[in-house]
């Protein structure tokens, strides 16, 4: 038997962006640059690892916002349109190039690549990606987990009904998508608050990952450290996310992403093309990333043109350095654990290709080179490691989160601290005219989607994703303009509802904008 496990988990997550009254919207490229950078990508690595029969499993999420996305009709298209001017752009800059020729090289890296992905897109996939993940779970080698509704930051909260909401919503959710129960849940920001393992259990969630100080500084303290689960009071069980394998993938300053040999993520080709090339593919000139970044990291000014061969066989060599770093850790621990130890890596997916360009072949490279080392480690889900190991300590984790600080000081700051009252105040009056109208024999047509849109509204407002981009400066008017505008329709709605006096043509517009999670319960509030 090796000396123990590797988990390792991705989070796939995008805020629910559309903009269907608008002809472009320029944040809903948010989930353009994460299809072309990040989720097409990394279904050709993990399908084509399968392909070769190399034996893995991983743990990853796809939110129900995210998922969303990929199914809608409207943004399909957007971005099929999308795709069609980037390769447009990257032949411009071929051509632009031809007297560089390392820039010319660069330019002709990405134009066949981005032919690739359309290839991928369209045909491989069927512009169709949550049933390529789908599918990846089917042939053995994912645990797809659920999580929360919006990723709402569960720990303020005022209500425990809205946890349950943005719980059990998100559960319904993820069968939906998955056709299956999941038995893993991603908290949002990995967030603890006490008592919410009493709610995971009532939706049959097994597992979730926490900080590990989440569990370090639990009652008792756990004897095993990080290395194993603990069970909470109510029986699910917590693993702790291990700090110096995050380390090696997520820091720019000491891990592998910034190596000078990778890409450079600032140096775009949107910022540096002249004029009126720009023109030709964004008639307004606001100047936006591209994702046709030509230069390496280098390490200083100025930056030297992408060399794709160099930058791959750095990524042999990061991801043989993080599976030694790994055995050796296993190595040490096991002797003092009744149990194999489990090393837990959580990431957000993002991180692999679109922040770190070369991310999704690294991640191909450590997931082969941990088969070729099975007698070492050994790949696991969470889930599967409890099927496996059965009994464990039972802890009470500490109020925590993955965020800077350790709890909850980026979603709560000066900044956007003005968010919660209005929140929790939209809070009280969904619980309340929920169960006024549960309690009724028969619910109007009218009333039953006005109470679906009211709980759409509201689990929208209370996405983490707008109060971080609040208090990080990046997108700020945006994230603020979406809260107000969904706790704004929120009111109205809920005014109009209390007055028995619905307007039709709102409640259709309020539809046909978020038109997320159609079956939604609005009686979870109740």
């Amino acid at each position: 038997m090796p000396p123990g496990c590797l988990s390792l988990i991705l989070h796939a997550h995008l805020p629910f962006v559309r903009h269907p009254e608008h002809a472009e919207f320029l944040e809903e490229d948010w989930l353009f640059e994460a299809i072309t950078e990040t989720y097409l990508p990394l279904l050709d690595a993990l399908h084509g690892l399968a392909d070769e029969g190399v034996a893995f499993r991983i743990a990853i999420s796809v939110t129900p916002t995210l998922g969303h996305m990929l199914g809608d009709e409207l943004l399909r298209a957007r971005y099929g349109r999308h795709l069609d001017r980037l390769i447009a752009i990257a032949e411009n800059e071929v051509r632009r190039n031809e007297a560089r020729a390392d820039e010319q090289r660069a330019a002709r890296f990405y134009l066949l690549r981005l032919q690739g992905v359309r290839e991928s897109w369209e045909h491989r996939w069927k512009r169709d990606i949550v049933s390529a993940f789908r599918t990846l779970q089917d042939r053995g080698h994912l645990e797809i987990i659920a999580c929360a509704a919006t990723h709402g930051y569960l720990p303020l909260m005022a209500r425990e009904e809205s946890v349950r909401a943005q719980i059990a919503i998100g559960v319904e959710a993820h069968r939906a998508m998955f056709g299956c129960e999941p038995r893993g849940m991603w908290l949002p920001e990995c967030a603890w608050r006490p008592g919410v393992d009493r709610i995971l259990t009532e939706n049959s969630i097994r597992w979730c990952v926490l900080d590990s100080h989440g569990l370090m500084l639990g009652t008792p303290r756990p004897q095993r450290a990080i290395f194993a689960p603990v069970f909470t009071p109510a029986g699910v069980a917590a693993f702790g996310r291990e700090r110096e394998s995050a380390r090696q993938v997520w820091s720019a300053g000491e891990g592998y992403p910034g190596d000078p040999w990778y890409r450079d993520f600032y140096r775009d080709a949107g910022w540096e093309m002249p004029e009126d090339d720009y023109r030709k593919f964004f008639p307004d000139g606001l100047r936006r990333f591209t994702g046709l970044k030509m230069h390496r990291i280098t390490g200083g000014e100025p930056k030297q043109p992408y060399d794709r061969a160099m930058a791959l066989g750095r990524v042999a060599e990061h991801a043989r350095h993080f599976l030694d770093a790994r055995i050796r850790q296993l190595r040490e621990v096991r002797p003092l654990m009744p149990v194999p130890p489990v090393i837990v890596s959580p990431f957000d997916a993002e991180l692999f290709g679109h922040w770190w360009f070369e991310g999704p072949e690294w991640l191909a490279a450590v997931l082969r080179g941990a088969a070729k080392s099975a007698a070492e480690i050994r790949l696991v889900t969470p889930g599967d490691y409890l099927a496996e190991n059965e009994t464990h300590q039972i802890v009470e984790p500490a109020q925590s989160s993955w965020g800077d600080a350790g709890f909850s000081a980026v979603w709560l700051d000066p900044s956007n601290a003005w968010i919660y009252p209005a929140l929790h105040v939209a809070e009280e009056k969904m619980i309340s005219i929920a169960r006024h109208f549960s309690g009724a024999a028969v619910v109007a047509e009218s009333a039953e989607r006005c109470l679906r849109q009211l709980a759409r509204e509201l689990l929208l407002a209370q996405s983490s994703d707008w109060a971080f981009l609040i208090r990080s400066g990046t997108a700020r008017d945006y994230a603020t303009g979406r809260t107000r505008g969904h706790l704004d329709r929120f009111t109205r709605l809920h005014a109009q509802l209390r007055a028995g006096s619905v307007e039709t043509e709102f409640l259709e517009n309020c539809e046909q904008r978020d038109n997320i999670f159609p079956r939604l319960n609005w009686r979870t509030y109740a």
